[in-house]
């Protein structure tokens, strides 16, 4: 096949992840790829180190900073232009598969389209809200979209009201894990942290659902049950959202954290970071789809605290490999986290069984023979 694949950033979280995956089993089965990005970042340093050729083209992404009408006319006109240049680019190159990776670019879909051009679209995304976007993207990936990608069950069920479900396949994102395993920790020395304090991390992109303000709600509960508890935020703003700092800011002040969390920003080492963290902390305030860093913690042999919606109650065995906890209730969240604070051997044996299903059920081989299904 050959292959025109695209994604709206050039980052390097959780969809910008397995894009890289994707498009290594693509390259190994003998596929030809072409990823277009909307702007220059580490994900296309990645993918040209590899050999891949990556082409630069705004596609009129939906973001929330364009809701107003100057904003949405900009969309338009990006959004035009885009559209322009993949038709040019599916001829010249003559694609015989556009592949979308996200629900936030929909240029790929019209090109495919008008040129009658099989598309597949891998939907990373559970949207509740604002409703008359959840039904339009809902009626765009039906209507044009031969194969529909989810990464959940929890992601499809979302989806279930507008597209077909003959046409949409659920295949679960697995990564190379081998980092994970064989990583030392570097987070303890860093910060100058002993051996006795807990620490408690989360690493998630700044995103008014993924949770930061819960996470250090939960942080000010913790910390007036236990004096040994220390928390590290990692991640930083999706464009646009960076007025969250400032939230994140005051709420670390109103509870008085700022002796007790370490906000760390962006990072490229989280393997490292990961087997320094005693548990990781996931509490999107909104479904999360089917997280990667979720995968990445329990690869590290970390038991994973996440809220009990989306595609963690797929990835977690609440009691087993981690704990489920409610959204939004931050002392709730707290008392069912305090025995595995209390008890080393409880967070290790969960930490255990976790390595052990992610290795079994999540395996980056497992996901290239089903994406390959998928693609093929």
């Amino acid at each position: 096949m050959n292959v025109l694949l695209l994604h709206g950033s050039s980052d390097l979280y959780g969809a910008s992840k397995i894009l890289l995956y994707t498009v290594a089993a693509l390259a190994k089965n003998g596929h030809r790829v072409t990823v277009i990005l909307t702007e220059q970042g580490p994900l296309g340093d990645q993918l040209q180190d590899a050999g891949i050729e990556v082409i630069f083209i705004r596609l009129g992404i939906l973001r929330r900073k364009y809701k107003s009408i100057g904003g949405i006319t900009n969309r338009l006109i990006v959004l035009r232009k885009a559209y322009l240049a993949i038709r040019q680019l599916i001829k010249e190159k003559n694609i015989d598969t556009v592949y979308t990776n996200t629900t936030a670019v929909l240029a790929g879909a019209y090109a495919a389209r008008s040129t009658g051009t099989r598309h597949i679209w891998h939907v990373h995304e559970i949207i509740e809200r604002p409703v008359w976007l959840y039904r339009f993207l809902g009626r765009s990936l039906n209507r044009y979209s031969n194969t529909v990608i989810v990464v959940s069950e929890s992601v499809k069920k979302s989806w279930l009201r507008f597209v077909d479900e003959n046409k949409m396949r659920r295949v679960y994102n697995g990564i190379d894990y081998s980092a994970y395993l064989e990583a030392a920790g570097t987070l303890r020395k860093e910060l100058s942290l002993d051996d006795n304090i807990v620490v408690i991390g989360m690493i998630a992109r700044v995103h008014p659902w993924k949770g930061q303000v819960y996470f250090l709600e939960i942080a000010a509960a913790l910390v007036r049950r236990f004096s040994n508890v220390r928390f590290v935020m990692i991640g930083d703003a999706f464009p646009g959202n960076e007025y969250l700092y400032e939230e994140i800011a005051s709420a670390r002040k109103q509870h008085n954290l700022d002796a007790v969390v370490y906000d760390l920003g962006y990072r490229t080492d989280i393997p490292a970071l990961l087997q320094d963290f005693d548990i990781l902390v996931l509490p999107s305030v909104l479904p999360d789809p089917f997280p990667t860093v979720i995968l990445e913690a329990m690869a590290s042999a970390k038991p994973v605290v996440a809220t009990a919606h989306g595609g963690a109650t797929e990835m977690i065995e609440d009691g087993i490999t981690g704990v489920l906890i409610p959204v939004n209730d931050a002392a709730r969240a707290a008392s069912a986290m305090e025995s595995m604070i209390r008890d080393k051997q409880q967070r290790k044996q969960m930490g255990e069984a976790a390595r052990k299903k992610v290795l079994a059920q999540f395996s980056k081989d497992a996901f290239e023979l089903n994406m390959i299904k998928a693609l093929e």
